[in-house]
């Protein structure tokens, strides 16, 4: 006899179902049954390293924005920062609508649903970042905005390779180096940030641009938290499957 069993979280997280089953042949047909409520082709796994790629490559252009000195060709590298985050928010988008319609999920629900945004949050940084570089018409040849932009092409670049171990999860030791290194560079980042700041108001005599870089340096530093963040849901992660 096949009986159902139900059981609600106080967060309306979706119906448990625990199958019981006789060994008899005729529930032969339960694989086909139960393929019904899998993810198909492990569709979570495939948009997270989708995302996380596209992510890695908006870290490269970025760095590519600030060592571009002509407006116009660094008008195109945002543009194309624009179009990754376009595509960055479809793939999010499609991971919402697989965690709603999928009952069975590789790991939590909840963790699915960080990890998503984290990320999410990384691309939205990075074009913040890229935006206002040409929209204050800044120059970008400086110091603090140049070594913000490598730590953020780095720290996308270890937010992926975590990423795309989750998969099997067999190589741990690549997923906690790439995390060490996230939490490193943001370390690095707030130094970046606090040494930039000190050095802004010890030269820069234009109130103007004092303000600019200011808020540069804010996002550029946030885009690193963000990606410590993702790094910090992917520990979880790892703790409760690995």
């Amino acid at each position: 006899m096949l009986r159902n069993y139900y059981q609600f979280a106080n967060n309306h997280t979706p119906p448990l179902f625990v199958l019981i089953l006789p060994p008899n042949s005729q529930y032969m047909g339960l694989n086909s049954i139960i393929k019904i409520f899998m993810p198909k082709d492990r569709i979570f796994y495939s948009l997270f390293e989708q995302v996380a790629e596209t992510v890695a490559q908006m870290g490269v252009l970025m760095n590519e924005v600030v060592k571009e000195t002509d407006y116009d060709k660094r008008a195109k590298l945002i543009s194309q920062i624009e179009d990754l985050e376009h595509v960055n928010d479809d793939y999010t988008h499609k991971i919402f609508t697989e965690l709603g319609r999928n009952f069975i999920t590789p790991f939590d629900r909840e963790d699915i649903h960080y990890l998503a945004t984290a990320l999410d949050d990384i691309a939205d940084y990075i074009f913040a970042s890229a935006k206002k570089i040409n929209f204050y018409k800044v120059n970008p040849n400086d110091q603090g905005i140049q070594k913000l932009a490598e730590l953020i092409e780095q720290g996308s670049f270890h937010i992926k390779n975590a990423v795309i171990e989750l998969r099997n999860m067999k190589n741990m030791r690549q997923i906690t180096d790439s995390l060490i290194k996230v939490n490193s560079i943001e370390n690095q980042a707030d130094d970046i940030f606090d040494m930039s700041i000190e050095r802004l108001f010890e030269i820069e005599v234009d109130a103007k641009e004092v303000i600019k870089k200011r808020e540069i340096y804010q996002v550029m530093e946030t885009v690193t938290d963000k990606c410590e963040d993702a790094g910090n849901v992917i520990e979880s992660i790892i703790i409760k499957y690995a």
